[in-house]
């Protein structure tokens, strides 16, 4: 019978073997796999240590432990104490994906101005070209609103989950940290790389089941081999469970902030079931037209934060606070704070939500921004759900709140009153039915980076698509007051072009109409539905190379007013993209850096992308 293999059992295959008994060292040349625990060494000749589980390795090494490989051209590497150093080292760092946010909306509503359907080895060196590349479910391309936005252009979101690197050297330490000295790194698979972080030194170590860390000594951003701009923090966490962007963004809010501000998103500490993110906000417009450029004043900051914690399985508690200025802190008046509190159980496949909102800044249509002071309750929602094989998509919820909020109704106001806002009681329930029908498709460019994969992260699949849809919603309050409303909407939308051409090859767009039949008139202004027929349209269009323009608008058919409209400019690759947005009539904006996540197969090219000669022969691709 089989002898049980021991875990310390170290596992040696080769074209040929010597063995030195007094030593115990092993000599192993050619197509050599050295197997210990979950470690596997790849090389064309080694020389292994059976008592001090030593090994030396040269000639085409690969080092894989778990999802992490690390090639090189020499090793030196103690089984027993996972460590050891690699000379010419290259390799990838992996994290696994994780699952989406949960819509805060109906998502088979297609409403105008809503949420539209999205159209759109065993052997460590093998030496196969690289194949199967494909964006990640961490880096999806998005035409049509998202999450009840307007933002219509196509925009990459997520979070990088698998990077390369090529080392002079790296050290390999006992808890898997590695430090790696004059370090690249890339999230492209292709050479030479778009877009790289280079560093004199690195030091990468996992901080948590999800996340890994990177130190970095004088790093610097570098774009097409040509420019390249110091970056700080020196500090980044890859963590497959994060969703925010990168440090620094720019944004424009003309209510709260006064206009153009930056932020910084920063980890206090992400091990474990709970995350805790602070971002702290500069209100540059502010400090430069009300403080002559003096930046010192308290009310030119402003800070965000976000916890996270994982009570269980199946339950999750998640809060965001805003402190909108520091002029009277720590005694903050409840004009410079909003925040809520939300317990999410998921119970089978819906979700049940406990909430507690303060000061909650809403958009209402024609009506513009309205705030809620205070909402406690809970809301049920479903899943989308199919109805069979017809196509037909459904979503619904039902909840209840006890608000605190402004009234214009003179009938529910006292007299003598500090402000306008009642308390009720609301009750409301929700559900929307869609269908999409495919009119046309096209098909994709291949992945390369000279054809599909040129300017965008997935290739551009050509499509034409409408869209049908209903959406019920009854509101019911204490005071016996109820507005109920039932809308139809038929919407078009599509791309033309694969975005690989230089010129005038990308053309999206959407259209879509809704009609709204209402019953009644809620007492508070922030759920009032005042915009019965509205048509939402949008386009977006490639101008030159990477530069794509457009915009997204909505309309009150009734009384001609535009409710909102997003104009954006977006200068998009393959592995990085820059994204500037502006809305007037809500006076807000951003500009976003993002970074595109990739998956692959096989063993991409060298950075420097020079290809390999024998005999005077360049090696086919």
């Amino acid at each position: 019978p089989p002898v049980p293999r021991s875990i310390d059992t170290v596992e040696i295959k080769a074209d040929r073997q010597e063995f030195d008994d007094r030593q115990q060292i092993v000599t192993a040349i050619g197509n050599v796999i050295v197997r210990f625990q979950q470690s596997v060494i790849d090389a064309d000749r080694a020389v292994v240590n059976l008592l001090t589980r030593q090994v030396v390795a040269e000639g085409n090494v690969a080092y894989r432990r778990g999802q992490q490989v690390v090639r090189g051209d020499r090793m030196e590497y103690n089984l027993g104490l996972n460590s050891g150093a690699i000379e010419q080292a290259k390799g990838e760092i992996f994290i696994p994906t994780a699952g989406s946010d949960l819509a805060p909306t109906l998502p088979t509503d297609i409403s105008a101005g809503g949420l539209l359907d999205e159209p759109l080895s065993d052997r460590i060196l093998s030496q196969q070209p690289v194949r199967g590349i494909r964006a990640t479910p961490g880096a999806n391309v998005i035409i049509g609103g998202r999450r009840g936005q307007f933002f219509t252009f196509p925009q990459v979101v997520g979070t990088v989950n698998r990077v390369r690197f090529e080392a002079e050297r790296l050290d390999i330490l006992p808890d898997g940290s590695r430090v790696a000295t004059n370090i690249r790194l890339t999230n492209d698979p292709f050479s030479p790389p778009e877009f790289e972080i280079r560093a004199q030194r690195a030091v990468i170590r996992q901080i948590s089941p999800t996340a890994q860390e990177l130190v970095t000594t004088k790093p610097r951003l570098v774009f097409d081999q040509a420019i390249k701009i110091p970056i700080f923090p020196q500090r980044q966490v890859f963590d497959s469970r994060r969703r925010s962007g990168p440090c620094w963004t720019f944004g424009f809010d003309g209510g709260d902030r006064g206009g153009l501000y930056a932020e910084c998103s920063l980890d206090v500490f992400t091990g474990g079931p709970v995350q805790l993110n602070v971002t702290p906000q500069f209100y540059i417009q502010r400090a430069i037209e009300k403080h002559d450029n003096n930046p010192f004043f308290p009310d030119n900051y402003g800070m965000r934060a976000s916890l996270s914690a994982d009570l269980g399985s199946r339950t999750k508690l998640q809060g965001t606070a805003q402190i909108l200025n520091f002029d009277q802190f720590p005694n903050l008046d409840e004009e410079d704070f909003r925040g809520n509190l939300r317990l999410r159980q998921y119970v089978g496949n819906h979700t049940l939500t406990g909430e507690y909102s303060f000061r909650d800044r809403l958009f209402n249509g024609s009506l513009g921004y309205q705030s809620v002071h205070s909402s406690v309750g809970a809301v049920l929602a479903s899943p989308v759900i199919p109805l069979g094989d017809s196509g037909i998509n459904v979503s619904y919820q039902v909840g209840y709140q006890f608000i605190n909020a402004e009234s214009d109704r003179p009938d529910l106001l006292p007299l003598f009153r500090p402000n306008n806002r009642i308390d009720l009681n609301r009750f409301q329930a929700s559900i929307a039915v869609s269908r999409g029908f495919n009119l046309w498709s096209g098909q994709p460019l291949p992945r390369t980076p000279t054809q599909g994969l040129r300017y965008t992260a997935r290739p551009v699949v050509p499509f034409v698509q409408l869209a049908l849809g209903v959406r019920g919603v009854t509101s019911i309050y204490s005071n016996g007051d109820s507005q109920n409303s039932l809308a139809g909407s038929i919407g078009i939308q599509g791309q033309f072009g694969h975005f690989a051409r230089r010129y005038l090859d990308y053309t999206a767009f959407n259209v879509t109409y809704t009609q709204v039949a209402r019953d009644g008139l809620s007492p508070y202004l922030f759920d009032r539905l005042v915009d019965l027929r509205i048509l939402s349209f949008g386009i977006v269009q490639q101008v030159f190379g990477g530069f794509r323009v457009g915009f997204q608008s909505a309309i009150n058919l009734e009384s001609s007013e535009v409710i909102s409209t997003d104009y954006t400019l977006e200068y998009s690759h393959r592995t990085y993209g820059l994204i500037l947005r502006f809305n007037p009539q809500r006076q807000i904006g951003s500009f976003t850096f993002r970074i595109s996540d990739f998956n692959w197969l096989g063993t991409p090219e060298p950075f420097s992308g020079v290809r390999t000669v024998e005999g005077g022969v360049r090696l086919s691709d």
